[in-house]
Formats: structure tokens, C-alpha cells, sequence
């Protein structure tokens, strides 16, 4: 009696996996040649998720968002550094700066293999002087001046001091469970 539930379990399993869609439309339609051979990862050969995230409910309140990548490329890439995210706000653009902890590392992405990085983020008060109102985000991976580009949902974000910079930093890239 227990194979049953376990099968039903297994394909609606399935199904959550399957409704949780890599999106793929960034900017960079790739070619698969750098890949193919060994060399550095980039955008258009990897599947990208952003999210879920852990955004700040209020102006001074921290939020986290995760970009998961996963290594489509049909050979293994190289990461070498950290990534690189920039985010827009109408014609503004601000870059992020690295987690002062962020260590660069090269890793070897095998194909199928998922790695993930957090921009980690302060919220900040809507229509506020010492804001940014965030409209999208884009990254890049080291060795690639290619970007990815996603809709920023999570708020304004604060700036630092200088009114220039956001309150917001990017980490070095972590092994995921995918």
C-alpha cells in the first residue's frame, strides 16, 4: 500500500520541479563555443532563476535576493572571480559592490551543475531622497562583459552615505543544492 503514495508523491514532485521554469531570456544569446571548450561560463548557456527571495518589508530592513545558475552548455564552464550586478533605476545605473568577505575562487561548473550567488540588500524609504527606485537589475559572470537582466520587485533601495551608492552588496559564488 505504501508504493502508491510514494509514486504519487514522486510524480507531483515532478510537477513542482517542472512549474519552477530556468528562465533563459538575458541578454546574451551565447553560442556554446566557450563552454564547449572549457573555457568561462556565460550567460546565454545557463539557466537562470532569480528568487524566491527574502525581500525587506520595510525601509531599514535587510533583504536577500539568490540567483541560482545551472551550467547548460552540454561541457563543463570555468568561473574565475565573482559576479558582477548593476541595478537600474530609470536612467540611472549603480553598480553593487562585492561582499567585503566575498573571496574569488575559480570553480569548475560541470555540466548540470547549479552554483548560486545572494545580493544582499537596505531597504529604503519609497520616494525618498536617499533612495534608489530600483526598476530592474542585471549581472555578469567573470570573464564575460555579457548581462543578464531580471525585473527588480523587492523595493527601493537605500543609498550609503555618498547618495550615490546603494546599500547593497553581492557574494561570491556557493555551491547549490540543485
Amino acid at each position: 500500500m505504501r508504493a502508491l503514495p510514494l509514486a504519487a508523491a514522486t510524480l507531483a514532485a515532478a510537477f513542482l520541479l517542472t512549474a519552477c521554469s530556468d528562465d533563459d531570456s538575458g541578454k546574451d544569446p551565447g553560442t556554446g563555443a566557450s563552454a564547449k571548450a572549457g573555457g568561462a561560463c556565460a550567460i546565454g548557456e545557463m539557466g537562470v532563476r532569480v528568487g524566491p527571495a527574502n525581500a525587506a518589508p520595510a525601509a531599514g530592513d535587510s533583504g536577500n535576493v539568490p540567483v541560482t545558475i545551472t551550467n547548460k552548455s552540454g561541457a563543463k564552464c570555468t568561473l574565475d572571480g565573482l559576479p558582477g550586478m548593476d541595478l537600474i533605476a530609470g536612467g540611472t545605473t549603480a553598480s553593487v559592490e562585492s561582499d567585503p568577505a566575498a573571496k574569488a575562487r575559480k570553480t569548475t561548473l560541470a555540466e548540470g551543475a547549479a552554483i548560486s550567488f545572494t545580493l544582499t540588500y537596505v531597504r529604503g524609504e519609497k520616494d525618498g531622497d536617499r533612495s534608489l527606485a530600483v526598476t530592474s537589475a542585471d549581472f555578469t559572470l567573470p570573464g564575460s562583459t555579457k548581462t543578464y537582466a531580471f525585473k527588480w520587485s523587492y523595493g527601493d533601495v537605500a543609498l550609503k552615505k555618498d547618495g550615490q551608492t546603494p546599500d547593497a552588496t553581492v557574494s561570491g559564488f556557493m555551491e547549490s543544492g540543485e
